[in-house]
C-alpha cells in the first residue's frame, strides 16, 4: 500500500513548489544520485570483485582469517563511517593536525581533499557495500568448473587473463546481483549523504517535506526514485535467474593458484586494505573517542537509548516474524496464485529506500488523522491532534513494510528444506492445521526463526530514515542520538551510541560466516 499511493502521486498535478525544485536543485539531485551511484559501483567492484578472486582462486598465508574479516565491514553502517572519518580527515581532525604540527604548516597551505564531498560519500560507501558484491562473487568463483579454468591455463593464459577472459565472465551474474544490491542501499542512504552536503533525492525528500512542509511534492520525488529502484530489481532477478540456470557449479575443488613471496605479501596487503579502512580503523576510532569521553557520557541517558532502542527492535522482529510465518505457511499450504503473488510483492519492500516508505506510510496516516479530526470538530467542537502520525504504531508499520522481506525470506528458505510429504504424512494421521504448523513445522524451522529475528533486530536498531521521520516526539534510539550529536559535531559524545551499533551488527556478520563455513563442510 505505501508503494501505490507513493506512484499514485504521480497522478496529482504538480505544484509550484515542484516548478521552484525543477528549476533550482533537481537537476543536482539527479546528478548527484547518478554519480553516486555509478561511483559506488565502481569502488564495490573493484573491492568486491579482487577480493573475491583473491581469497576463493588463490593460496597463500592468512588467506582463511581474511576470507573471513572481509566480511567486518558489513556491521559498519554508513553514516557511522562517515562520522568517523570526518572527525580522522576534516580540517580539525587528527590527521590535519598532525600535519600541521609537524610541518610547521597553517590550515589553507596544503592540498588535502575534502572528506564532506560526493566523492567522500562514494568513499564511505564503498567501503561498507562492498562484502554485498564479495559474498556472492567469491562464492560464483568458487563454484567454476575446474575443467574450463584448468583449459584456460592450458591454453597458454596467464592467472590475470584467465580471471579477465574465463573466471569474470562466468561470475557476471552473481556479480550484477551484488551490485545491485550495494547500489539500492546507496540510494536508501540517508546519514551519509546528508551528513557530508551531498544533495540526493533523499535529502531532497526530506528537506521538502520538513523544510517545505510539501508532502505530495515529497511523495512525486519519491515515486521518481522508485521508478529507478524498480529498474534495479529487474536487472538483479534477470542476474539471479541465470546464476540460477547457467552457472556451472562442481564438486570438484578448483586447483588453488599458489602465491609465494612477494606475490602473497601482495594478497594479503590488497586484502586487508577494505578490512582496516572498513572497519578495524573506524571502529578503533570509535572506541578510544568513547573512552576517553566515558566520563563526560550520561549513562542514565545511554540506558533510555538503549532500551528504547531493544524495545523497538524487538517489537518490530516479532511482528515481522509473526506475519511472515503466517503467511509462509498459507502459501506451503494452499499455494494458490493470488498467495504467491502477494508473497513477491511482500519481498519488494526492503529494496525500497527507508525514507519512500516513510512517505508512503505517512500519506494514509495523515488523511485519517484530518479525517478524523474534522469531524470531531463537526460533532463535539473539538480536535484530537495527531492520532497515527507521530506513534509508535505508524513507525512499527513502517518497519513492517520495509522489513517483512527478510524474515519471509528466511523462513520461505527453511520451509523449501521440509518436504511436503512429511506435512501430507501428518495430515493423513488425523494431525489438525493447527498441530502440524507447531508441534512440526515450528521445531524445524527453529534456525530460520532465529535467523529471522536476528536479521530484522539488527537492521531496525540501524535504521536511520524511517526513524528519523516518523518517530513520537522526544522519542530517540541509538541511531538517532547518534545522527544528532554527529550533525552537532559532538563526534565524542556519538562514539558510544555508535559503536553501540556496530557491535551489535556484528552479530549477523558471525551468523553469515558460521553458515558459509558448515556449507563449505
Amino acid at each position: 500500500m505505501p508503494l501505490l499511493l507513493v506512484m499514485a502521486s504521480l497522478i496529482q498535478p504538480f505544484s509550484a513548489t515542484w516548478q521552484h525544485l525543477n528549476n533550482t536543485v533537481l537537476t543536482e539531485y539527479v546528478f548527484n544520485t547518478t554519480t553516486l551511484v555509478f561511483g559506488v559501483g565502481i569502488g564495490t567492484f573493484g573491492l568486491g570483485v579482487g577480493a573475491a578472486w583473491l581469497s576463493a582462486l588463490c593460496e597463500f598465508p592468512g588467506r582463511r582469517l581474511l576470507s573471513w574479516a572481509l566480511l567486518l565491514p558489513m556491521a559498519m553502517p554508513a553514516y557511522i563511517i562517515a562520522y568517523t572519518y570526518s572527525g580522522i580527515l576534516d580540517s580539525f581532525g587528527i590527521l590535519q593536525i598532525l600535519i600541521r604540527s609537524t610541518f610547521g604548516l597553517e590550515y589553507g597551505d596544503y592540498y588535502f581533499p575534502q572528506i564532506r564531498s560526493l566523492g567522500g560519500a562514494i568513499c564511505m560507501l564503498s567501503l561498507v557495500l562492498y562484502p554485498y558484491v564479495y559474498l556472492l562473487a567469491r562464492v560464483a568463483f568458487a563454484g567454476q568448473s575446474l575443467t574450463t579454468l584448468e583449459s584456460s591455463r592450458n591454453l597458454g593464459r596467464s592467472p590475470w587473463n584467465s580471471f579477465l577472459f574465463v573466471s569474470l565472465p562466468l561470475a557476471r551474474p552473481a556479480i550484477v546481483a551484488g551490485l545491485s544490491l550495494a547500489i539500492m542501499e546507496t540510494l536508501a542512504d540517508y546519514g551519509t549523504v546528508s551528513y557530508f552536503g551531498v544533495n540526493t533525492f533523499t535529502t531532497g525528500i526530506f528537506r521538502t517535506w520538513h523544510g517545505l512542509g510539501e508532502l505530495l511534492t515529497a511523495a512525486q520525488l519519491c515515486a521518481f526514485l522508485l521508478l529507478f529502484v524498480f529498474a534495479l530489481m529487474l536487472v538483479e532477478r534477470e542476474s539471479r535467474n541465470k546464476l540460477r540456470y547457467y552457472q556451472n557449479f562442481t564438486l570438484t575443488k578448483t586447483k588453488s593458484i599458489v602465491l609465494r613471496k612477494w606475490h602473497a605479501v601482495g594478497a594479503v596487503i590488497l586484502l586487508s586494505f577494505p578490512i582496516i579502512m572498513g572497519f578495524l580503523l573506524p571502529a578503533t576510532q570509535l572506541a578510544v573517542w568513547a573512552i576517553n569521553h566515558w566520563r563526560k557520557i550520561e549513562k542514565v541517558e545511554f540506558f533510555y537509548l538503549l532500551l528504547n532502542s531493544i524495545i523497538l527492535a524487538a517489537a518490530a522482529s516479532v511482528l515481522c516474524l509473526v506475519l511472515a510465518l503466517f503467511l509462509s505457511y498459507v502459501k506451503r499450504r494452499f499455494g494458490r496464485q493470488r498467495e504467491l503473488v502477494q508473497t513477491e510483492i511482500i519481498k519488494l519492500g526492503y529494496a525500497v529506500p527507508g525514507t519512500v516508505i516513510a512517505v508512503g506510510v505517512m500519506l494514509p496516516a495523515g488523511w485519517l488523522d484530518q479525517q478524523i479530526n474534522e469531524l470531531s470538530v463537526q460533532l463535539i467542537d473539538e480536535s484530537f491532534g495527531l492520532i497515527f502520525s507521530g506513534t509508535l504504531g505508524i513507525l512499527l508499520f513502517a518497519y513492517l513494510a520495509r522489513f517483512l522481506s527478510i524474515s519471509l525470506q528466511a523462513i520461505d528458505s527453511g520451509m523449501s528444506t521440509i518436504k511436503i510429504n512429511l506435512d501430507e504424512s501428518a495430515l493423513s494421521l488425523g494431525a489438525s492445521p493447527s498441530h502440524l504448523l507447531t508441534r512440526i513445522h515450528l521445531p524445524m524451522l527453529r534456525p530460520s526463526l532465529f535467523t529471522a529475528l536476528l536479521l530484522v533486530f539488527v537492521e531496525v536498531l540501524k535504521e536511520l530514515p524511517i526513524t528519523l521521520i516518523l518517530r513520537p516526539f522526544n522519542f530517540n534510539t541509538l541511531a538517532i542520538r547518534t545522527y544528532e550529536l554527529a550533525s552537532e559535531e559532538q563526534l565524542m559524545d556519538a562514539a558510544l551510541p555508535a559503536l553501540s551499533i556496530v557491535a551489535i551488527g556484528l552479530i549477523p556478520v558471525l551468523l553469515i560466516t558460521r553458515i558459509i563455513i558448515q556449507d563449505k563442510n
